[in-house]
């Protein structure tokens, strides 16, 4: 196969880590090319972008997924990450197409359901977890530096610098997937030829919630990982702003409060990660991580004084234990040749609520006239107040309205997990998805453990 070596977790590493690293280091520029180009309810313009691209990656994921599961994981690896990092060069050349493009790009901007998917074809299920725990600390610690780098480059030599650099990276992502990443999926497990037939059913992504409805595992995972990704999209998408504008955070304090998080987060997802799934279970795992985000969120709603800030981000940094735990869970419930529709669903998932995240919590900060306007590079205040300080005479009892709202949606998540299963039988469960899969009707019912294999002696594909 082309390729350096035999496909490996490194390989896939690799190219999460400089796709996210090259976007990382926009971070500063597209605040202040973003509130250039509207200046009038940045963050409600910034939600509305990001809706339509999460909209776009919801109803593509799955199809992208189950095309890699006929053509090949490498081919689609290629096509996500340059559609993902079209946009990067044209922020200097037209802020305008700039944001298009995103927004476009978001039919594309599904790379972590092929990564995984690819992680799924080349791990035993026992290392899965621990796979998925280093892909998700990857993307930490590709955030860990790359804002405080991009600001520090702003700051000393222009934006202009810092979009042909991170343009750059994307290009090295891209030969690198060229040149090095091997195909992981065995050739025996595509069809012979190129004409081959996808399930167009499959591919449809309102076709795969219903076939998720009829498997009840897979419906609860779907419904926790919407729930509590939720309000992480939106945390993501303001909330170092947020640190900048009410908290006062210095730009250097900003930078150190990711790096921090960045570590910590990579400490959780490989090292804590590993021990919580062999000691006390996946799903444990899961409902754990919850727990931590629901503590986090509360913290950031009430806290109002920076060192709580920074004692949430550590509990925040145990939460991310979380999404790689799901992930592990869904490889479980679907077979080998399945991997990318089930890493797409869940993938298209996320997308969706990386478009309703941040237009959610932009229009919570906006009914709360908590206005998100400071640049954090000049640090002028164009709200109608005067000082930060102000803004704590408006909310002194609660500093972030959007996080507690956060923390009642994650709350809500971890009663939805408790439903799920603690032990599944994984013959049954891949046989009844590869029915759901082939269109097949199959109502949905509920077995003991006992009785596990009498469906399988009677499902003709087994």
């Amino acid at each position: 196969p082309q390729g350096i070596g035999s496909p490996s977790v490194y390989h896939a590493v690799i190219v999460i880590f400089l796709e996210f690293f090259a976007w990382g280091l926009l971070t500063a520029p597209t605040l202040v090319v973003l509130h250039e180009t509207f200046p009038k309810h940045t963050f409600l313009m910034n939600g509305l972008i990001q809706g339509v691209k999460g909209l776009l990656s919801f109803l593509s994921a799955p199809l992208i997924g189950a095309l890699s599961d006929v053509w090949g994981r490498k081919s689609f690896l290629l096509l996500t990450v340059f559609f993902t990092c079209a946009p990067i060069p044209l922020m200097k050349i037209s802020p305008w197409w700039y944001f298009a493009v995103i927004s476009v790009s978001g039919v594309f901007a599904v790379t972590f359901s092929v990564v995984f998917a690819y992680v799924a074809d080349i791990t035993q299920e026992h290392e899965r977890s621990m796979a998925y725990g280093l892909v998700s600390a990857t993307f930490a610690a590709s955030l860990v530096t790359s804002p405080a780098i991009g600001a520090y480059l702003g700051r000393a030599y222009g934006d202009s610098l810092v979009v042909v650099l991170a343009t750059a990276i994307a290009l090295l992502d891209i030969c690198f997937i060229l040149v090095a990443v091997p195909e992981s999926l065995p050739e025996k497990m595509r069809p012979a030829s190129w004409g081959a037939p996808i399930s167009w059913e499959q591919a449809d992504p309102f076709a795969s919630l219903k076939k998720v409805g009829q498997d009840s595992i897979v419906l609860l995972i779907c419904i926790t990982v919407f729930l509590s990704y939720l309000p992480e999209a939106g945390q993501y998408s303001s909330f170092f702003l947020y640190l900048r504008q009410i908290m006062k955070f210095s730009p250097e304090s900003v930078a150190a409060f990711i790096a921090v998080l960045g570590i910590l987060s990579i400490i959780a997802q490989t090292i804590v990660l590993s021990l919580l799934m062999r000691s006390i279970g996946n799903k444990n795992t899961i409902l754990l991580g919850l727990g931590f985000q629901i503590l986090q969120l509360a913290w950031y709603g009430f806290g109002s004084e920076p060192w709580m800030m920074w004692a949430a981000g550590a509990v925040a940094a145990m939460s991310s234990i979380t999404f790689p735990a799901v992930s592990a869970l869904v490889s479980r419930t679907a077979d080998a040749d399945q991997q990318g529709v089930v890493q797409g669903m869940i993938t298209g998932i996320r997308g969706l609520c990386n478009g309703l995240g941040p237009a959610l919590y932009g229009f919570i900060f906006y009914i709360f006239h908590v206005e998100l306007k400071e640049l954090p590079i000049t640090g002028t205040d164009l709200g109608t107040n005067t000082s930060p300080q102000h803004h704590f005479e408006q909310n002194s009892i609660i500093p972030g309205p959007p996080f507690l709202f956060g923390a009642c949606s994650v709350l809500l998540a971890l009663l939805v997990a408790l439903f799920i299963p603690e032990h599944t039988n994984l013959s049954l469960r891949s046989s009844s998805w590869r029915k759901h899969c082939g269109g097949h009707s199959h109502p949905h019912s509920t077995q003991a453990p006992g009785e596990a294999k009498e469906p399988l002696l009677q499902d003709t594909n087994v």
